[in-house]
């Protein structure tokens, strides 16, 4: 288990002292103790679940409305070229 506190301080660029890692250590045996016991829940007839709640589209309907003007769009840009936004080049 010390290994994959480790392993895990290091993808996460974390450093850890040794009091830290043993406490970790205790609580990610916890978590995969608990984990190990809802393994042994019957799911056998539960639809699975792909939203705690009963969610409908909540997008807007997609409709063709009038843009906005290009001179009020850009009003307040730090630096335009032409009719578009003018950004620093990133390579």
């Amino acid at each position: 288990m010390e290994r994959e506190i480790e392993y895990l301080s290091r993808l996460a660029r974390i450093k850890l002292n040794e009091e830290e890692k043993e406490r970790f250590e205790k609580e990610l045996k916890k978590i995969i103790d608990y984990v190990s016991k809802l393994k042994e829940v019957d799911t056998e007839n539960i639809e699975p679940t792909y939203h705690v709640l009963p969610v409908t589209n909540v997008f807007r309907e997609d409709k063709v409305e009038k843009s906005l003007d290009i001179e009020e769009v850009l009003k307040n840009a730090p630096d335009r070229f032409k009719n578009f936004f003018k950004v620093p080049r990133i390579i």
